[in-house]
């Protein structure tokens, strides 16, 4: 994780599997192949964070009836999870599916950031606005970096039962009190806790970088897949300290909101939505 991203253009050809070509039309679509012309990354401030979250609340009031309606699939999706988790061979997947919703929590805003945008520009709102995503003309490039979010929590997921496996596993546990008691009382529950937490940090980073901006970026702005990962990686790269607070308060607030059987993501999901547009409009000129 130390390593530099040094070029952005050379490490979405690294990373992304940008061909030379991918890059150039995406670089003309923001007006030029110099990578000067990359959209113009700001600083932000922790008061920006506060500010973000008030206006996403706000958004959240004016069309309050509406992101409900919209965003009530995914706490439903979430107690899905949550019963799937109860099955004796995946209770140990329990807690990483829970956590690793935040790794497609940007994927599944992407309607409210559609909701925020045209609240912006005055317009009057519908819930219908939220899927206007499938007429941008970068829903291909949103697709695409949706599809990398899911292959990053599936392998986020693969990596957890890996690490159960090497400490209290391979068994299942016998029942789900317990699958708590042993990994809260002995020496190899707590090496899964502190090695679940330390790699799923790493996780959630990976998923922070590439996603803080992007998706409200393609939604904003004709830009490719590319240009809009290589951004969002400036963005945090130019605000590492106010940007990994964001990750925290999102991380923090989606737990708050999973307690009450998941019911408080109803709340929680559209605010976050809309304040993350609102983040978007601060970071990027």
């Amino acid at each position: 994780m130390g390593k530099t991203i040094g070029n952005p253009i050379s490490w979405a050809a690294r990373n992304l599997g940008a061909t030379s070509s991918h890059i150039a039309e995406s670089l003309s679509r923001v007006g030029s192949s110099d990578t000067q012309q990359l959209p113009m990354v700001k600083r932000l401030t922790i008061q920006d964070l506060r500010d973000c979250l008030r206006a996403g609340y706000r958004d959240f009031l004016e069309t309050r009836a509406d992101a409900i309606f919209v965003v009530l699939i995914y706490p439903i999706a979430g107690m899905l999870m949550f019963g799937f988790g109860l099955n004796m061979n995946m209770i140990p997947l329990l807690a990483p599916l829970i956590a690793g919703f935040a790794l497609i929590g940007p994927v599944a805003a992407v309607g409210l950031y559609e909701i925020s945008r045209k609240r912006e520009s005055g317009g009057e709102v519908h819930w219908l606005d939220a899927f206007g995503v499938f007429r941008s003309p970068s829903f291909g490039a949103i697709l695409a970096l949706g599809f990398y979010l899911i292959v990053l929590f599936l392998i986020w997921l693969m990596v957890a039962q890996s690490l159960y496996s090497q400490t209290l596993g391979p068994d299942s546990p016998v029942s789900f009190g317990a699958f708590v008691t042993e990994v809260f009382t002995t020496s190899a529950g707590w090496v899964m806790i502190i090695l679940g937490t330390a790699i799923g940090f790493v996780f959630a980073l990976v998923a922070l970088a590439i996603s803080v901006v992007s998706f409200p970026l393609l939604l904003d702005k004709k830009v490719g897949l590319p240009i809009a990962v290589v951004t969002s990686v400036r963005v945090l790269r130019e605000n590492p300290g106010v940007i990994l607070t964001w990750g925290f308060i999102v991380a923090a607030l989606l737990l708050l909101g999973a307690i009450p059987l998941l019911l408080g993501l109803i709340i929680v999901m559209p605010v976050l939505g809309h304040a993350t547009w609102h983040l978007y409009r601060r970071a990027i000129a």
